[in-house]
């Protein structure tokens, strides 16, 4: 039967890398939530000085104006990273899959082996006693009484 330790091997390898490639993802959506945040708070501080000062509220149109377009870029960009980490958590669950079938196969493969060492063994050892049997009997057969 064919080792399928490399096979094995190759495959924990790629559930590797995607463990990472989805750890990078919600890394990314982290950093965009933070940015999210931010700019809330920006908002916030600069509807609060457009309130205390007059001047303030004259560029505040323009600013919201710009926050509004951040915050759709924002969604979207949090909507295609969330597709993306919904996308790398299944290719993760496939991954773990394969090993986990690889893997068994292999036990399964390495039982079967064991079991046929064994056999082969106890069926030499049978042998070996048999041999020395029949040798007990010549030689009791040909010491005369």
């Amino acid at each position: 039967m064919a080792n399928l330790h490399p096979l094995i091997r190759y495959h924990k390898w790629r559930l590797d890398e995607k463990q990472r490639a989805l750890a990078a993802l919600r890394h990314e959506e982290e950093q965009i939530l933070a940015e999210a945040e931010g700019l809330e708070d920006t908002i916030k501080a600069e509807q609060r000085a457009a309130e205390t000062y007059h001047e303030a509220a004259f560029g505040y149109a323009n600013f919201a104006r710009a926050a509004i377009g951040r915050r759709e870029n924002f969604a979207h960009a949090l909507a295609d990273v969330r597709a993306r980490i919904t996308t790398a958590s299944e290719e993760l669950s496939e991954a773990f899959r394969e090993v986990k079938t690889f893997e068994l196969a292999q036990e399964e493969r390495d039982k079967i082996e064991a079991t046929e060492r064994r056999h082969k063994e106890n069926h030499i050892l049978d042998e070996t006693a048999q041999i020395g049997h029949r040798r007990r009997q010549e030689e009791d057969a040909a010491i005369p009484d």
